[in-house]
């Protein structure tokens, strides 16, 4: 069983710390994850979080592609309803035109923000051409037309790999219609990765971009030398994303002994079922989980991530993660 593996980095900024911190942390993981052998490193655009230091993806794509040599970079992903299409091509084939073939650009349909957010962004909130935009982005990044009103440019010509992610039934049919390789946001939406892989797989017509389909799945990872360490270390997600729920994000909150007194149960239980997609433990016990989801699940991809608030032992992690794989 072979799997490609690669990263997704949302530059967290941990409590105690500031963006510029989470920023060089970001590069700094990036090399190191070079070095393990991860094949692609993805960031993800979301706007107003304390916790995130992404918000402006492709800026950081470009650091990131400077910081490393050959690994390929690029968005986990764009909200392509916060952008003109004719914008995203120009900064995408600016990036691709700078980092030949490693640029990737992977389209959501979400604000990556609440509606004060859309809104900012100068967002009309009904509006939904999401199947059309994606198409018109396409062409702006396909084979050159000198004779074409509007050009990207740079950005006409560098073809560069557009994925449609997704966590619904919606991006897994959108994918499949338009012939493009498909990513699930398995890792904190779970519930329809098995049909929405079914429904991309038995619906899938060949296209100019991909002539079968192409799945990739989303496993949180949280590995260390000891297991109680692991599930101690995770609880900075646990807490991050009940923040999230109850409406009080912040900076990436420190592991805590005492999850259910933090949270409650009932919110515990919320949170773990937004989680189930994870691998958690030591070496041994991570490399029998990933390899469970990758025989249950198929994927021709698999994109690590995890919220880790200590940089040392996030990177200790994803290396962990990187043996296992190899391993797999």
């Amino acid at each position: 069983m072979s799997t490609t593996y690669s990263l997704l980095d949302l530059a967290p900024v941990p409590e105690g710390f500031t963006p510029a911190d989470a920023i060089q942390n970001t590069l700094d993981l990036a090399r190191h994850a070079e070095d393990w052998g991860y094949h692609r490193y993805w960031l993800a655009e979301h706007h107003n979080m304390p916790g995130i230091a992404s918000s402006a993806t492709a800026v950081l794509i470009g650091l990131v592609a400077q910081a490393t040599a050959s690994m390929r970079v690029g968005a986990g992903g764009i909200m392509l309803p916060n952008h003109a299409p004719l914008t995203v091509a120009e900064a995408f084939g600016t990036l691709a035109t700078a980092f030949p073939d490693r640029i990737d650009l992977g389209l959501g349909r979400a604000p990556g923000g609440d509606g004060a957010v859309i809104r900012a962004l100068r967002r009309d909130p009904m509006a939904d051409s999401f199947p059309q935009d994606v198409v018109e982005l396409l062409t702006y990044l396909g084979p050159e037309q000198k004779d074409a009103a509007v050009r990207a440019l740079p950005g006409e010509g560098t073809n560069v790999p557009v994925w449609i992610l997704g966590s619904s039934l919606f991006g897994a049919q959108l994918a499949a219609h338009l012939g493009l390789p498909y990513a699930f946001a398995s890792h904190f939406a779970p519930s329809d990765l098995t049909q929405a892989l079914q429904v991309y797989r038995d619906r899938f017509r060949p296209s100019p971009w991909s002539e079968k389909p192409h799945s990739m799945i989303a496993i949180n990872v949280f590995a260390a030398d000891d297991s109680a360490e692991a599930h101690y270390m995770r609880t900075t997600m646990q807490l991050a994303f009940a923040r999230l729920r109850t409406g009080m994000p912040g900076k990436l909150p420190r592991p805590t002994r005492d999850l259910d007194g933090e949270i409650g149960v009932k919110m515990r239980e919320a949170v773990d079922h937004a989680l189930t997609i994870s691998a958690v433990g030591n070496p041994d016990e991570v490399r029998d989980q990933l390899r469970i989801l990758i025989d249950t699940y198929k994927p021709d991809e698999v994109i690590l991530t995890g919220q880790i608030h200590d940089h040392r032992a996030r990177l200790r992690s994803f290396e962990i993660a990187a043996d296992v794989m190899q391993d797999l």
